[in-house]
């Protein structure tokens, strides 16, 4: 399986040949297809990573870990967006 970053990197240049439009048809549903299964590859990975991370919060003196939760970190992004 390739690494996180490789899959990435092969989706962005996946990308970039199918914006320039100069792609013969077959070739760009090829590309596409590719770049769909590495879209998925990478968004699991991703999950699997948001899933182990833990964010550290001092309380009472003491480290303590606490479970990643996306829903509520979107949120924190969206209000800081907004103001």
């Amino acid at each position: 399986m390739p690494k996180f970053e490789d899959s990435l990197g092969r989706l962005e240049k996946i990308v970039d040949e199918l914006e320039k439009g100069s792609v013969p048809l077959e070739q760009a549903l090829k590309l596409f297809e590719e770049g769909m299964q590495l879209s998925t590859t990478c968004r699991k990975e991703l999950e699997e990573a948001e899933g182990k991370v833990e964010i550290l919060l001092k309380q009472n003196g003491k480290l303590q870990p606490e479970p990643y939760d996306l829903a509520q970190d979107r949120e924190r992004a969206q209000s800081a967006a907004r103001k």
